[in-house]
């Protein structure tokens, strides 16, 4: 083979003994995970039930997306109160046995933190509004006078990501207020200590409950530059990551070396993981230096598209800027908020990230993008540091393409009059048992999102005990991860074929055919593949294997 790039690059992960540098970590979207009382909502109770199937997966560690209290205006990301389990969901109790539980089966429990914002409902805003303008409940918001003559206009002209203006005005008065999301998510004042110490309390409050770590939403946010100034809003729409006055500013990293030091009053690995949608790699890994965060979502590799020479570049420098500052780094192909990486494969563009896919946009190739995601499995797999999993990915679930819009209840759907298709399908409830209602996810049958009629074939009883699987090539590929402690190991390129990737971690040799031809396999004993190598030295199209 001749070699694709000219000069292999060489990377080495720490081999600290903390379990987050190497860990696979499950997210779960609690709603859509397992419903135990047939309210039609996954909850606490239904997570408990499934944690037998997630330790038979091979996970370390489960992410909880938010549970609070809360009026659901945004999936529980407007949470009305940090330190109780919304009736939704259950109880404090159900989240106690559930965490108890789980750490007797060896899995580690880490909980979405959401400290950029507040629901509207939140007694703080509450106590806010009944203030009056300049009062000093007020400076727990962002309160500013509207400009024009009588207030009417909004302080400055910054855009809300969900679409249309960041400010709401009070009725009645000339003040308005932030909200980089929903008008019903006030942004909070990072700037009063007050804020702050309510948040090392939130923290204080479930560390003492024995939780594992936090996931920390939009953790480039919290700071704004002062004065708010006008910023003319544009953002990179091929990446969306955003640029402006008030992301990724310095002021973050004061707040979370404090948290740092939270997490250190209590016993064990505690860690932090930071949503933060930050470019280059450089400025990401600074929110990974020693006294602040442990993970930062690798956000350059979940929208890095299908092609060899793009992935060999976001490993490289992923890598390179982790090591920078002794970090680990994150692998990540989906989450809650973007489309299914198994239906991204499948677009004409592989790997493009659209805001959503409704049944007016290019509807995926389901089969390839399915035969592309187990292929990317094995190299996301075999990649020094952590890697996470969204709920459902181990199914090879696809996106729902063809949801209809009465059923869509993403806000920004509703702030953009549908110009952003946005993040409900990726968020459907996820299926247990084929020919069931709802696929086994509800004891009632009722599911809050309807499921697209191809997930019964996807549903985990169906895949269970097939070698074929994509259920069963995942618990495989954890099994050889763990076994080969890769997540541990070094990372070594190797010349490789056009549109190949070819690497050693250890004594596992990884190769990853891009390319819709055939190519060479290396000598050597196959221990895993994404596709039946029927062809012995020949690896097929759009697909990987490991071997030694």
């Amino acid at each position: 083979m001749s070699a694709q790039i000219k000069h292999p690059f060489v990377a080495e992960c720490s081999t600290g003994a903390e379990w987050w540098r190497s860990a696979v970590i499950y997210q779960i979207y609690p709603r859509s995970f397992a419903d135990s009382n047939g309210d039609g909502i996954g909850d606490i109770v239904g997570i408990s039930s499934k944690l037998p199937y997630l330790s038979s997966l091979g996970i370390d560690a489960i992410w909880l997306s938010p549970f609070y209290r809360s009026p659901q205006m945004d999936g529980g990301y407007d949470v009305a109160d940090y330190c109780d389990v919304d009736p939704l969901f259950g109880t404090l109790g159900d989240f106690d046995r559930m965490l108890e539980q789980a750490h007797d089966k060896g899995i580690k429990v880490i909980i979405d933190l959401v400290p950029n914002h507040t629901s509207s409902a939140h007694k703080w805003f509450r106590s806010a509004l009944k203030a009056p303008a300049g009062g000093g409940e007020r400076n727990f918001y962002h309160f500013r006078e509207g400009k024009g003559e009588s207030g009417e206009l909004p302080p400055n002209e910054w855009k809300s990501i969900f679409g249309g203006n960041a400010w709401s005005r009070i009725p009645g008065e000339t003040q308005w207020y932030l909200h980089l999301f929903d008008s019903s998510q006030p942004d909070l004042n990072w700037e009063n200590p007050e804020v702050r110490a309510e948040f090392e309390g939130i923290l204080r409050f479930w560390l003492k409950r024995g939780v594992d770590g936090f996931r920390v939403d939009v953790a480039h946010a919290l700071v704004k530059e002062p004065g708010l100034p006008d910023w003319d809003g544009k953002i990179s729409e091929d990446s969306g990551i955003n640029f402006g006055p008030m992301w990724d500013q310095e002021g973050v990293h004061e707040i979370y070396r404090s948290w740092n030091k939270v997490l250190k009053e209590f016993p064990g690995d505690r860690m932090l993981v930071a949503e933060a949608w930050v470019q280059p790699q450089s400025r990401l890994a600074r929110y990974v230096r020693n006294d602040e965060m442990h993970q930062a979502f690798n956000f350059d590799y979940l929208l890095a598209r299908w092609d060899a020479t793009a992935l060999r570049y976001v490993i490289d420098t992923s890598l390179a800027a982790a090591a920078e500052v002794g970090a680990p780094t994150t692998w990540v192909m989906s989450n809650h908020d973007t489309v299914r990486h198994t239906s991204r494969y499948g677009l004409s563009e592989p790997g493009l990230r659209p805001n959503g896919i409704d049944a007016s946009r290019e509807q995926p190739d389901e089969a390839l993008g399915l035969r592309r995601a187990r292929a990317a499995a094995l190299l996301t797999h075999a990649l020094p540091g952590s890697a996470y999993i969204y709920q459902g990915e181990e199914l090879g679930l696809p996106e729902h393409t063809t949801l209809d819009a009465a059923h869509r209840q993403d806000p920004s759907f509703f702030r953009t009059d549908g110009v952003l298709i946005g993040r409900d399908g990726c968020r459907v409830p996820i299926p247990w048992v084929s020919g069931e209602a709802s696929c086994g996810f509800s004891v009632a049958g009722d599911s809050w999102l309807p499921q697209p009629d191809s997930f019964s074939r996807y549903s985990a009883d169906v895949q269970q005990g097939d070698p074929q699987s994509t259920l069963e090539l995942y618990r495989q590929l954890l099994k050889l991860r763990h076994d080969y402690a890769l997540g541990n190991g070094r990372l070594t390129w190797l010349p490789s074929a056009q549109g190949v990737l070819l690497f050693e971690n250890g004594p596992i040799r990884i190769v990853i055919n891009f390319t819709d031809l055939t190519t060479a396999l290396p000598d050597g004993h196959v221990l895993i593949s994404s596709v039946p190598i029927d062809q012995p030295g020949v690896l097929p199209a759009n697909a990987a294997a490991w071997l030694t």
